[in-house]
C-alpha cells in the first residue's frame, strides 16, 4: 500500500533565545506558508501533522485551513535539542553532531537519540495512515535525520543545503521508502 508524505520544513523564523517552541514566522515566512498552501492544494492531503513548535505549525496552517482540517501534533517531531555550545560556533556545532552521531552537547541530543525518537513516531504515523497522503510540518535537523535513517548518505551537507521552507515528497510502500523528490522551488 502506497503512502505519500510531504515533509515540510518550517518557513523563515527569527531566532529568539528561550522561545524555541513559541516563535512564529517572519513576514517572508508567512508569505512562503501561503505558497505552500497553494502547492498542497493540488494534492489530496488526508491529514496534517506537525511538530508542536509554532513555526512548524504556522508553516502548514494555511494549507490545513484551506482544506478545513485540524493539525495533529506529535511531540517527538520536535526539533533536536542542540544543548550548550559556544554561541558563535553554530555551524561547527552542527557539523560535529553529524560527524559523531553519538555526541551530544550538554543539555542536547545526539543524532542517534533524535533520529530514534523521530523515526519511531514516523513509523507509527505510517502504520496509522497507510494508503494516505500526509503533510508533516517539521524542522531541518529532524527532517535530515529521518531521511538519513533511510539513506545514510544524507548528512550535514544535505542539512546545510536545505532552505526555509523546504518540501520533500516521500513515497513509501508499507514502511519502505521508495522515492524522495524535492518539490520546493526557491524564490
Amino acid at each position: 500500500m502506497v503512502t505519500i508524505l510531504y515533509l515540510v520544513r518550517h518557513a523563515q523564523s527569527n531566532y529568539a533565545e528561550g522561545e524555541e517552541r513559541s516563535r512564529g514566522l517572519t513576514d517572508v515566512g508567512e508569505n512562503h506558508s501561503l505558497r505552500i498552501r497553494d502547492l498542497l492544494k493540488e494534492e489530496k492531503i488526508d491529514a496534517f501533522i506537525s511538530s508542536p513548535y509554532e513555526r512548524a505549525i504556522a508553516t502548514i496552517r494555511p494549507a490545513a485551513e484551506q482544506q478545513d482540517m485540524e493539525i495533529r501534533l506529535y511531540e517527538d517531531l520536535r526539533e533536536r535539542a542542540m544543548g550548550y555550545f559556544e554561541p558563535d560556533a553554530f555551524l561547527d556545532a552542527k557539523r560535529k553532531l553529524y560527524a559523531d552521531k553519538t555526541f551530544a552537547y550538554p543539555g542536547g541530543e545526539s543524532s542517534v537519540a533524535a533520529q530514534a525518537r523521530a523515526v519511531k513516531v514516523l513509523e507509527q504515523i505510517l502504520l496509522a495512515h497507510k494508503g494516505t497522503t500526509l503533510a508533516i510540518g517539521t524542522h531541518g535537523d529532524i527532517m535530515t535525520l529521518m531521511l538519513q535513517y533511510y539513506d545514510p548518505q544524507v548528512d550535514y551537507a544535505f542539512w546545510a543545503a536545505l532552505s526555509m521552507p523546504d518540501i520533500f515528497k516521500l513515497t513509501f510502500i508499507e514502511k519502505q521508502l521508495q522515492h524522495v523528490r524535492r518539490i520546493w522551488s526557491h524564490d
